[in-house]
């Protein structure tokens, strides 16, 4: 895959607003009204309180003529035959006695004395602040204070107090406006905020709507060249990101499947062919009744023998190469003795070249990693030196006391330029495509060391001689630890 990767296409249809839009504007809208509402009502509460507040002062602080005042009270002593004086027309004024009755100032509307009103004439309380209602029913909001005594000292002067008062009507009504007020700028701030939530909705999740269409484009067209663009540093730019590395890893491996099953293919297709060939011959041979002479019909069965090992070889290189680095396996792997495993493989290859010297030098090394997989990768190492050692030759093999597995034999080696690719699938040198062998081995050994935490390469040998040595690092120690079995 080359070029410029691809750009998300545009969806081909437009998104309808999701439920993740709507409920974030929902819960904008929301979280907005319950501030407002909050706002709005301490609001009204603190106007409520500074009204009152300053409706208290004010009658507290009233002030009248003294001469009024008497006049009233004198008015009051006569039973009204004096003419009673009018105050001002914001306030209703009268006169509480200690016996409670009441005398009303002109204009004013009479107020029945509360029990607090007569307290304050009688002397107990100084003042007395309270809400109470006029004989006409309108709520008022009423301060008595101590007038003073008439008819000399002793137990038959009687007291008197002065009741001022004005309606709560006056705060009641601005307080009526403000809260219709607060209740249509809470409204159109909800309405504002639902409106700009729905709007910061749709702009902050225009990324995600972006990732869905790339999404489900591929979902269609499995068209993996798709690529979101990338911008700032915020959690869609990550998700972004990881939906661009995820469609390059499934790229590379939707072409690395592709190439193994068009080598595969190819590799299969020569032991098949030369396996048709001969059980063709073979075929022809019994139906025309035309014998073959024993010597090659013995060497058509060894064909034939040898055809069927390579591919029984070839398929499970492939089934090996076909698992997942992160395969279930039955077990997470576990400790397993290093030289106990180059032993047993050294005993499989020894059976393979009977005619070469094999001498090993191990030294106790453990690891951990799965004991078949690991068993498979070294006999694969062994055999490739096998193969390529000269009759009579030798191939050593040692594990030292740091964990380093050297192999190395004694051929023809391996060119500096081949290096690089021993370890592809399917690749195999030049010089080496006339003997046996599918090209997975040295894969496969790559591949287990990797899932083991090593490292394996193959080089010249270090003492430059001739032939290759192959050299496995793996992580462990000299001893299993503690508990191990």
């Amino acid at each position: 895959m080359s070029g410029t990767p691809a750009p998300a296409p545009a969806s081909p249809r437009r998104f309808r607003p999701s439920a993740l839009r709507s409920r974030l504007a929902l819960l904008t809208a929301t979280a907005v009204a319950v501030a407002v509402a909050a706002v709005a009502a301490a609001c009204w509460f603190v106007t409520k309180a500074q009204l009152q507040e300053q409706m208290d002062d004010s009658l507290r602080d009233a002030k009248f003529d003294g001469k009024a005042t008497g006049d009233l009270l004198a008015s009051c002593l006569s039973g009204g035959a004096l003419p009673a004086p009018v105050f001002p027309g914001e306030y209703s004024v009268q006169i509480v006695a200690a016996s409670g009755r009441t005398c009303t100032a002109p204009g004013s509307s009479p107020i029945p004395a509360q029990r607090d009103d007569i307290a304050v004439a009688s002397g107990p309380r100084d003042d007395a602040l309270h809400t109470t209602a006029d004989g006409s029913g309108t709520r008022m909001r009423v301060h008595t204070r101590p007038l003073g005594g008439i008819g000399g000292a002793g137990p038959a002067a009687e007291r008197f107090a002065l009741s001022v008062a004005r309606p709560v009507s006056e705060i009641d009504e601005p307080l009526g406006s403000l809260a219709w007020v607060l209740l249509t700028v809470s409204g159109i701030g909800v309405v504002g905020a639902g409106a700009a939530g729905l709007w910061v909705a749709r702009a902050g999740l225009r990324p995600v709507d972006k990732l869905t269409g790339a999404v489900e484009h591929v979902a269609r067209t499995e068209d993996l060249t798709v690529r979101i663009p990338v911008e700032g540093e915020d959690e869609i730019a990550r998700l972004s990101r990881s939906f661009n590395a995820m469609a390059t890893a499934l790229a590379s491996s939707r072409d690395r499947q592709a190439q193994l099953i068009a080598d595969a293919g190819h590799e299969l297709r020569t032991p098949l062919t030369s396996l048709r060939t001969n059980v063709e011959l073979l075929a022809r041979s019994d139906e025309t009744g035309r014998a073959i002479p024993d010597a090659d019909r013995a060497a058509l069965m060894a064909s034939v023998k040898a055809q069927m090992t390579e591919l029984a070889s070839l398929i499970g290189d492939l089934q090996e190469l076909a698992r997942p680095d992160t395969a279930d396996r039955g077990s997470p792997p576990g400790i397993v003795a290093l030289h106990e495993i180059a032993a047993a493989a050294l005993e499989r290859a020894r059976l393979r070249g009977p005619g070469l010297t094999i001498g090993a030098d191990l030294s106790p090394w453990y690891v951990r990693a799965e004991p078949a997989a690991l068993e498979r990768a070294l006999v694969n190492v062994l055999d490739n030196a096998v193969k390529f050692s000269p009759p009579g030759g030798a191939v050593d093999v040692a594990l030292d006391r740091h964990g380093e597995l050297t192999v190395r034999d004694h051929g023809p080696g391996i060119p500096d330029a081949e290096l690089p690719h021993v370890f592809e699938r399917f690749w195999r040198s030049p010089s080496a495509r006339s003997l046996p062998g599918s090209g997975l081995g040295l894969s496969i050994v790559a591949r287990t060391v990797r899932q083991a935490g090593g490292t394996v390469v193959l080089r010249r040998p270090a003492d430059g001689g001739g032939g290759t040595e192959a050299l496995i690092r793996l992580p462990g120690a000299p001893a299993p630890p503690p508990g191990t079995a």
